[in-house]
């Protein structure tokens, strides 16, 4: 799993691959974290969970990144060392036979306290670009950022 940021006019892109789908969900969580702060401390905050759920794999990444800038905004921390579990239910949420399965993500976070980073304010995730495919063995992404 690796993540790189990229330059993008006023705003800033993570590229992400990984093995799985899981591990690609916390490999650009990492680098939304990346992005926030030029250093983020190896220990200290506390670890917080989160659940989201969406009707598509794009919808459910661009949620789960919505809602960790929700969380370090609420509780003032920073998100870090992320652990997802993403899943996708075939059983259509109770609605019929011929509704699509939703996706799932179950995830934690080590929540770094925002005083003990020099933090940079990531305003929002953008569908802008937003890349979320297969490619050969590996899973790739491509996210950006409002600053």
């Amino acid at each position: 799993m690796s993540y790189e940021l990229r330059d993008h006019t006023a705003d800033v892109a993570v590229e992400a691959t990984a093995d799985t789908l899981s591990a690609l969900f916390a490999a650009v969580a990492d680098g939304l974290a990346a992005a926030s702060a030029e250093s983020v401390p190896e220990t200290g905050g506390d670890r917080f969970e989160l659940e989201v759920a969406a009707e598509g794999r794009e919808a459910l990444l661009f949620d789960y990144l919505d809602r960790l800038i929700y969380e370090r905004d609420v509780r003032l921390v920073l998100p870090a060392d992320h652990r997802c579990s993403v899943v996708e239910s075939d059983d259509g949420g109770g609605k019929g036979d011929a509704d699509p399965g939703e996706w799932r993500l179950t995830a934690s976070a080590r929540g770094v306290p925002l005083d003990a980073v020099a933090a940079r304010e990531i305003k929002a995730v953008t569908y802008s670009e937003m890349a979320l495919e297969r490619r050969g063995d590996e899973w790739y992404a491509y996210v950006v950022f409002d600053v």
